[in-house]
């Protein structure tokens, strides 16, 4: 089934699907276009605008919706029981990405490019893109339809939530060579652009006010390129946090990447 076939079938109401014959190749389908990155969650168009891909998201959903729980093996341990439409994805040498001992799952219907390094224990969910040279640290999360571009660096526990439903929501978005320091967390549809850098412990979603310290104003939704942004804190509202001396987080953007930013975050080169 071609991509253009699969956006036809997938592309209809929730009843229309479950009620045709053809679901299972569909889906079949649709797992492999999504593996060879053919269809994407959402796309970038030429104004740099992310935009979501509804009818690949309802696809995926379906999925899950009409499909049974089974079993499956686990050597000698407990089996795990999960959805029969989305087992572990099996990759290959040919495949060409670099999946070290300790754990990792990739889940089908996710799309890894050659020359990704994942180290244990990582998870990517289903409809997840990882461009190539990317690297998923230890305790990274890539969640489902979540997009991250070529050259990024997902420090370890790092977690890229997911975005499936609504179906019309945007995915959370990393752009190329972005690197995401250890325990930082992005959500909710947040896009953080090119060569921007989040340090440790920085956490993004839809509803973050990230201050621009630079050119002195207040972004949401959306960290610029080349960004440096740093946790950072405020006053909390009202007598009774003035009085306590109470804070709320609040991500700062201190400067834009140099050249001496970029030899800090050099080092992840070395270990591919």
């Amino acid at each position: 089934m071609r991509d253009e076939q699969l956006a036809a079938f997938f592309g209809r109401d929730d009843a229309a699907i479950a009620a045709d014959p053809a679901i299972a190749d569909a889906h079949e389908a649709l797992l492999q276009a999504l593996e060879r990155g053919s269809v994407r969650a959402a796309v970038r168009g030429d104004d740099g605008t992310w935009r979501v891909v509804p009818w690949v998201k309802r696809a995926i959903l379906a999925g899950f919706r009409h499909a049974p729980v089974v079993p499956y093996p686990n050597g000698d341990h407990p089996p795990f029981f999960d959805k029969a439409s989305y087992p572990l994805r099996r990759l290959d040498l040919a495949d060409r990405v670099r999946v070290v001992p300790g754990g990792t799952s990739i889940r089908r219907g996710a799309f890894v490019a050659p020359g990704v390094v994942v180290m244990p224990p990582a998870y990517v969910n289903v409809g997840a893109w990882v461009d190539e040279g990317t690297m998923v640290d230890s305790h990274a999360l890539v969640g489902s339809c979540a997009q991250v571009g070529e050259g990024v660096h997902l420090s370890a526990g790092a977690q890229i939530g997911g975005v499936l439903e609504p179906v019309n929501k945007s995915p959370v978005v990393i752009e190329d060579h972005v690197f995401v320091g250890a325990l930082c967390g992005v959500f909710e549809g947040f896009v953080v652009r090119e060569r921007a850098v989040l340090a440790a412990g920085v956490v993004l979603t839809s509803a973050t006010t990230v201050y621009d310290l630079v050119h002195g104003v207040e972004r949401r939704g959306e960290v610029p390129a080349g960004a440096v942004v740093v946790p950072g804190s405020r006053p909390a509202s009202g007598e009774f946090a003035r009085q306590r001396g109470l804070t709320v987080a609040a991500p700062m953007i201190v400067k834009y990447r140099d050249a001496r930013t970029d030899a800090a975050t050099a080092l992840e080169a070395a270990l591919r």
